[in-house]
Protein backbone atom coordinates (compact mmCIF):
# COMPACT_ATOMS: atom_id res chain seq x y z
CA UNK A 1 0.00 0.00 0.00
CA UNK A 2 1.52 3.05 -1.30
CA UNK A 3 2.20 5.53 1.49
CA UNK A 4 1.82 3.30 4.35
CA UNK A 5 3.59 4.47 7.54
CA UNK A 6 5.31 1.92 9.09
CA UNK A 7 7.32 2.54 12.56
CA UNK A 8 10.50 1.87 13.34
CA UNK A 9 10.51 -1.60 15.29
CA UNK A 10 13.30 -0.56 17.78
CA UNK A 11 14.42 2.35 19.78
CA UNK A 12 17.29 3.31 21.79
CA UNK A 13 17.00 3.55 25.34
CA UNK A 14 19.54 4.94 27.59
CA UNK A 15 18.70 4.04 31.02
CA UNK A 16 20.80 1.27 32.44
CA UNK A 17 18.29 -1.95 32.51
CA UNK A 18 18.23 -5.11 34.62
CA UNK A 19 18.46 -8.66 33.74
CA UNK A 20 16.25 -10.41 31.65
CA UNK A 21 15.12 -13.40 31.02
CA UNK A 22 12.36 -14.00 28.30
CA UNK A 23 10.67 -17.73 28.23
CA UNK A 24 8.47 -17.28 25.64
CA UNK A 25 9.12 -15.55 22.07
CA UNK A 26 6.78 -13.27 21.77
CA UNK A 27 7.91 -11.81 25.09
CA UNK A 28 11.57 -11.62 23.42
CA UNK A 29 9.86 -9.58 20.47
CA UNK A 30 8.05 -7.28 23.17
CA UNK A 31 11.40 -6.46 24.83
CA UNK A 32 13.16 -5.68 22.09
CA UNK A 33 9.90 -3.72 20.97
CA UNK A 34 10.57 -1.76 23.28
CA UNK A 35 14.26 -0.95 22.87
CA UNK A 36 15.68 -3.36 25.44
CA UNK A 37 17.18 -6.28 23.51
CA UNK A 38 20.63 -5.98 24.57
CA UNK A 39 19.25 -6.66 28.24
CA UNK A 40 17.94 -10.36 27.64
CA UNK A 41 20.67 -12.45 29.10
CA UNK A 42 18.74 -15.66 29.09
CA UNK A 43 15.62 -17.26 25.98
CA UNK A 44 13.13 -20.23 25.67
CA UNK A 45 15.25 -22.28 22.46
CA UNK A 46 12.06 -21.03 20.31
CA UNK A 47 12.86 -17.20 20.82
CA UNK A 48 14.43 -16.68 17.12
CA UNK A 49 13.01 -12.74 16.62
CA UNK A 50 14.65 -10.29 15.93
CA UNK A 51 18.29 -11.41 14.86
CA UNK A 52 21.33 -11.70 17.42
CA UNK A 53 19.86 -13.70 19.68
CA UNK A 54 22.39 -16.37 18.32
CA UNK A 55 24.80 -16.12 21.65
CA UNK A 56 22.22 -15.38 24.59
CA UNK A 57 21.74 -18.47 26.44
CA UNK A 58 19.10 -20.78 25.56
CA UNK A 59 17.13 -22.03 29.07
CA UNK A 60 14.54 -24.39 28.12
CA UNK A 61 14.12 -27.29 25.54
CA UNK A 62 11.04 -29.16 24.83
CA UNK A 63 10.65 -33.03 26.02
CA UNK A 64 8.80 -33.66 22.92
CA UNK A 65 9.65 -34.84 19.22
CA UNK A 66 9.19 -31.46 17.59
CA UNK A 67 9.90 -33.09 13.85
CA UNK A 68 7.13 -35.00 13.88
CA UNK A 69 3.56 -34.76 12.11
CA UNK A 70 1.00 -33.04 13.22
CA UNK A 71 -0.56 -36.10 14.85
CA UNK A 72 2.48 -37.39 16.51
CA UNK A 73 3.09 -34.51 18.00
CA UNK A 74 -0.30 -34.04 19.56
CA UNK A 75 -0.68 -37.57 20.94
CA UNK A 76 2.97 -36.88 22.54
CA UNK A 77 1.65 -33.59 23.94
CA UNK A 78 -1.36 -35.18 25.67
CA UNK A 79 0.59 -37.86 26.86
CA UNK A 80 2.37 -35.22 28.60
CA UNK A 81 -0.63 -33.07 30.07
CA UNK A 82 -2.55 -36.15 31.36
CA UNK A 83 0.24 -37.16 33.88
CA UNK A 84 0.39 -33.25 34.39
CA UNK A 85 3.83 -32.77 33.19
CA UNK A 86 4.93 -30.29 31.99
CA UNK A 87 5.83 -29.86 27.59
CA UNK A 88 9.22 -28.14 28.39
CA UNK A 89 12.50 -28.84 30.38
CA UNK A 90 14.23 -25.53 32.29
CA UNK A 91 18.01 -25.60 32.63
CA UNK A 92 18.08 -24.79 36.22
CA UNK A 93 21.56 -24.56 36.56
CA UNK A 94 22.21 -21.83 33.86
CA UNK A 95 19.37 -19.91 35.45
CA UNK A 96 20.98 -19.93 38.74
CA UNK A 97 24.20 -18.55 37.41
CA UNK A 98 22.28 -15.72 35.27
CA UNK A 99 20.63 -14.59 38.26
CA UNK A 100 17.82 -12.57 36.25
CA UNK A 101 16.15 -9.65 37.43
CA UNK A 102 13.05 -10.27 35.82
CA UNK A 103 11.91 -13.76 34.15
CA UNK A 104 8.56 -13.13 31.22
CA UNK A 105 6.99 -15.88 30.83
CA UNK A 106 2.99 -16.74 30.06
CA UNK A 107 -0.27 -18.00 31.96
CA UNK A 108 -1.78 -18.43 28.46
CA UNK A 109 -1.04 -22.04 27.40
CA UNK A 110 0.42 -24.90 28.59
CA UNK A 111 1.45 -26.11 25.35
CA UNK A 112 2.95 -22.80 24.21
CA UNK A 113 5.61 -22.46 26.48
CA UNK A 114 6.55 -22.68 30.21
CA UNK A 115 3.72 -21.84 32.50
CA UNK A 116 3.83 -19.17 34.76
CA UNK A 117 3.09 -21.60 38.12
CA UNK A 118 6.30 -23.89 36.82
CA UNK A 119 8.38 -20.56 36.59
CA UNK A 120 6.68 -19.73 40.27
CA UNK A 121 7.98 -22.96 41.70
CA UNK A 122 11.49 -22.71 40.42
CA UNK A 123 12.15 -19.36 41.26
CA UNK A 124 11.00 -20.25 44.84
CA UNK A 125 13.17 -23.18 45.06
CA UNK A 126 16.19 -21.59 43.25
CA UNK A 127 16.23 -18.35 42.56
CA UNK A 128 16.24 -14.80 45.29
CA UNK A 129 13.95 -13.04 46.31
CA UNK A 130 14.52 -9.88 43.92
CA UNK A 131 13.54 -11.74 40.70
CA UNK A 132 10.28 -10.47 39.60
CA UNK A 133 8.13 -12.85 37.33
CA UNK A 134 6.15 -10.94 34.80
CA UNK A 135 3.31 -13.03 33.22
CA UNK A 136 1.52 -12.11 29.66
CA UNK A 137 -2.04 -13.57 29.52
CA UNK A 138 -3.36 -12.26 25.88
CA UNK A 139 -6.74 -13.45 24.33
CA UNK A 140 -7.22 -10.04 22.18
CA UNK A 141 -5.73 -7.43 20.15
CA UNK A 142 -6.01 -5.12 23.43
CA UNK A 143 -4.81 -7.58 25.68
CA UNK A 144 -1.64 -7.94 23.79
CA UNK A 145 -1.31 -4.20 23.98
CA UNK A 146 -2.18 -4.18 27.34
CA UNK A 147 1.07 -6.71 27.88
CA UNK A 148 3.12 -4.39 26.37
CA UNK A 149 2.47 -1.69 28.41
CA UNK A 150 3.19 -4.10 31.47
CA UNK A 151 6.53 -5.03 30.38
CA UNK A 152 7.38 -1.27 29.65
CA UNK A 153 5.81 -0.58 33.34
CA UNK A 154 8.22 -3.27 34.95
CA UNK A 155 10.97 -2.47 33.02
CA UNK A 156 10.65 1.01 33.70
CA UNK A 157 10.14 2.48 30.64
CA UNK A 158 9.32 6.43 29.71
CA UNK A 159 5.57 6.13 29.73
CA UNK A 160 5.54 8.52 26.86
CA UNK A 161 7.52 6.12 24.67
CA UNK A 162 5.59 3.18 25.73
CA UNK A 163 2.41 4.81 24.50
CA UNK A 164 3.92 6.12 21.83
CA UNK A 165 4.87 2.66 20.29
CA UNK A 166 1.61 1.28 21.35
CA UNK A 167 -0.07 3.76 19.66
CA UNK A 168 1.99 3.45 16.32
CA UNK A 169 0.51 -0.10 16.17
CA UNK A 170 -2.97 1.06 16.75
CA UNK A 171 -2.77 3.14 14.15
CA UNK A 172 -1.23 0.71 11.56
CA UNK A 173 -4.61 -1.36 12.49
CA UNK A 174 -6.90 1.18 12.10
CA UNK A 175 -5.33 2.02 8.41
CA UNK A 176 -6.17 -1.40 7.66
CA UNK A 177 -9.43 -1.50 8.85
CA UNK A 178 -10.82 2.00 7.38
CA UNK A 179 -9.86 0.41 3.66
CA UNK A 180 -11.52 -2.98 4.50
CA UNK A 181 -14.66 -1.32 6.17
CA UNK A 182 -15.83 0.31 2.39
CA UNK A 183 -15.32 -3.51 1.04
CA UNK A 184 -18.81 -4.75 0.44
CA UNK A 185 -17.60 -8.13 -0.01
CA UNK A 186 -16.31 -9.92 2.90
CA UNK A 187 -15.54 -13.07 2.16
CA UNK A 188 -15.90 -16.10 4.62
CA UNK A 189 -12.62 -17.55 6.14
CA UNK A 190 -11.96 -20.68 8.50
CA UNK A 191 -8.59 -19.98 9.98
CA UNK A 192 -6.90 -23.55 10.96
CA UNK A 193 -4.59 -23.85 13.93
CA UNK A 194 -3.69 -27.21 13.56
CA UNK A 195 -4.08 -29.51 10.84
CA UNK A 196 -4.00 -33.38 12.51
CA UNK A 197 -6.13 -33.30 13.90
CA UNK A 198 -8.21 -29.73 13.14
CA UNK A 199 -8.20 -26.88 15.45
CA UNK A 200 -10.30 -23.70 14.79
CA UNK A 201 -7.85 -20.36 15.64
CA UNK A 202 -9.28 -18.46 18.59
CA UNK A 203 -7.79 -15.74 20.94
CA UNK A 204 -7.05 -12.37 18.46
CA UNK A 205 -7.54 -14.20 15.39
CA UNK A 206 -11.14 -14.01 14.90
CA UNK A 207 -10.80 -10.24 15.63
CA UNK A 208 -8.13 -9.60 13.19
CA UNK A 209 -10.36 -11.32 10.43
CA UNK A 210 -13.08 -9.04 10.95
CA UNK A 211 -10.72 -6.08 10.90
CA UNK A 212 -8.89 -7.13 7.24
CA UNK A 213 -12.18 -7.19 5.95
CA UNK A 214 -13.66 -10.74 6.35
CA UNK A 215 -16.23 -12.86 7.74
CA UNK A 216 -14.72 -15.39 10.38
CA UNK A 217 -15.96 -18.56 10.82
CA UNK A 218 -16.73 -21.05 13.47
CA UNK A 219 -13.74 -19.28 16.16
CA UNK A 220 -14.53 -16.56 18.76
CA UNK A 221 -12.54 -13.02 19.36
CA UNK A 222 -11.18 -13.74 22.74
CA UNK A 223 -12.15 -17.29 22.95
CA UNK A 224 -9.54 -19.98 22.97
CA UNK A 225 -9.02 -21.87 19.79
CA UNK A 226 -11.01 -25.50 19.72
CA UNK A 227 -10.90 -28.68 18.14
CA UNK A 228 -13.39 -29.48 15.11
CA UNK A 229 -14.41 -32.41 12.75
CA UNK A 230 -14.32 -32.12 9.27
CA UNK A 231 -18.32 -32.01 9.17
CA UNK A 232 -18.30 -28.39 10.77
CA UNK A 233 -15.75 -27.11 8.07
CA UNK A 234 -17.89 -28.85 5.54
CA UNK A 235 -21.18 -27.26 6.75
CA UNK A 236 -19.60 -23.43 6.69
CA UNK A 237 -18.34 -24.27 3.54
CA UNK A 238 -15.87 -21.21 3.95
CA UNK A 239 -14.99 -19.60 0.42
CA UNK A 240 -11.38 -19.00 2.38
CA UNK A 241 -9.29 -21.82 4.86
CA UNK A 242 -6.01 -20.27 6.09
CA UNK A 243 -3.40 -22.65 7.81
CA UNK A 244 -1.37 -21.32 10.39
CA UNK A 245 -0.23 -24.11 12.75
CA UNK A 246 1.25 -23.05 15.84
CA UNK A 247 5.12 -23.84 15.85
CA UNK A 248 4.91 -24.45 12.10
CA UNK A 249 6.43 -22.60 9.27
CA UNK A 250 5.28 -22.49 5.82
CA UNK A 251 7.11 -25.04 4.02
CA UNK A 252 6.48 -27.61 7.64
CA UNK A 253 2.57 -26.59 6.78
CA UNK A 254 2.64 -27.28 3.47
CA UNK A 255 4.04 -31.32 3.91
CA UNK A 256 1.59 -31.35 6.82
CA UNK A 257 -1.32 -30.00 4.17
CA UNK A 258 -0.30 -32.53 1.61
CA UNK A 259 -0.14 -35.66 3.48
CA UNK A 260 -3.43 -34.51 5.06
CA UNK A 261 -5.60 -34.12 2.10
CA UNK A 262 -4.39 -36.98 0.60
CA UNK A 263 -5.89 -38.93 3.48
CA UNK A 264 -8.79 -36.77 3.33
CA UNK A 265 -10.49 -36.46 0.35
CA UNK A 266 -13.43 -34.99 1.12
CA UNK A 267 -11.51 -31.68 1.51
CA UNK A 268 -11.77 -31.41 -2.30
CA UNK A 269 -15.46 -30.84 -2.49
CA UNK A 270 -15.04 -27.84 -0.12
CA UNK A 271 -15.92 -24.43 -2.05
CA UNK A 272 -12.23 -23.06 -0.99
CA UNK A 273 -10.19 -26.08 -2.30
CA UNK A 274 -12.21 -25.69 -5.68
CA UNK A 275 -11.16 -21.68 -6.03
CA UNK A 276 -7.73 -22.74 -5.49
CA UNK A 277 -8.14 -20.48 -1.96
CA UNK A 278 -6.12 -22.52 0.47
CA UNK A 279 -3.30 -20.38 1.72
CA UNK A 280 -0.92 -21.07 4.28
CA UNK A 281 1.23 -18.65 6.97
CA UNK A 282 3.84 -18.85 8.86
CA UNK A 283 2.23 -19.68 12.52
CA UNK A 284 5.48 -19.93 14.26
CA UNK A 285 7.18 -16.49 13.07
CA UNK A 286 3.80 -14.25 12.80
CA UNK A 287 -0.22 -15.72 14.05
CA UNK A 288 1.00 -17.29 17.04
CA UNK A 289 3.36 -15.12 18.47
CA UNK A 290 1.18 -12.33 20.53
CA UNK A 291 3.52 -9.50 19.70
CA UNK A 292 4.05 -6.55 17.74
CA UNK A 293 4.09 -8.48 14.95
CA UNK A 294 0.47 -9.09 14.93
CA UNK A 295 0.51 -6.10 12.96
CA UNK A 296 2.14 -8.32 10.02
CA UNK A 297 -0.27 -10.66 10.52
CA UNK A 298 -2.76 -8.43 10.17
CA UNK A 299 -1.40 -7.46 7.06
CA UNK A 300 -1.22 -10.81 5.28
CA UNK A 301 -5.16 -11.41 6.54
CA UNK A 302 -6.00 -7.91 4.37
CA UNK A 303 -3.84 -8.95 1.51
CA UNK A 304 -5.22 -12.73 0.93
CA UNK A 305 -8.83 -11.53 1.37
CA UNK A 306 -8.32 -8.22 -0.75
CA UNK A 307 -5.94 -8.49 -2.95
CA UNK A 308 -6.79 -5.68 -5.29
CA UNK A 309 -6.83 -3.33 -2.06
CA UNK A 310 -3.97 -4.73 -0.16
CA UNK A 311 -0.24 -5.00 -1.16
CA UNK A 312 2.34 -5.09 1.88
CA UNK A 313 4.70 -7.81 -0.26
CA UNK A 314 4.41 -10.52 2.40
CA UNK A 315 3.51 -12.60 -0.58
CA UNK A 316 5.99 -15.61 -0.69
CA UNK A 317 7.28 -14.25 2.58
CA UNK A 318 4.51 -14.68 5.60
CA UNK A 319 2.23 -17.09 3.73
CA UNK A 320 1.64 -18.65 0.26
CA UNK A 321 -1.31 -19.98 -1.56
CA UNK A 322 -0.81 -23.51 -1.60
CA UNK A 323 -1.67 -24.08 -5.19
CA UNK A 324 1.20 -22.20 -6.50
Amino acid sequence: MEGYNRSSWFFKMDNNAAKIVTLIPSATEIVAFLGQKKTIVGRSHECDFPEGLENIAKLTSPKIDVDGTSNEINKQINSILENSLSVYKVDIDKLKKLNPDFIITQAHCEVCAVSFLEVEKIVDKYLNKKTKIISLEPNTLNDVFDDIKKVAKNLGINNDLNNKLVENLKIRIDEINKLSNKQKIKPTIACIEWIDPLMIAGNWIPEMVEIAGGTNLMGKPGSSSHWVKFKEIEKFNPEIIFFIPCGFGIKKTKQELENYLKKNKSFSTLKAYKNNKLFIGDGNQFFNRPGPRLVESLEMLAEIMHPKIFNFKHKNKGWINYND
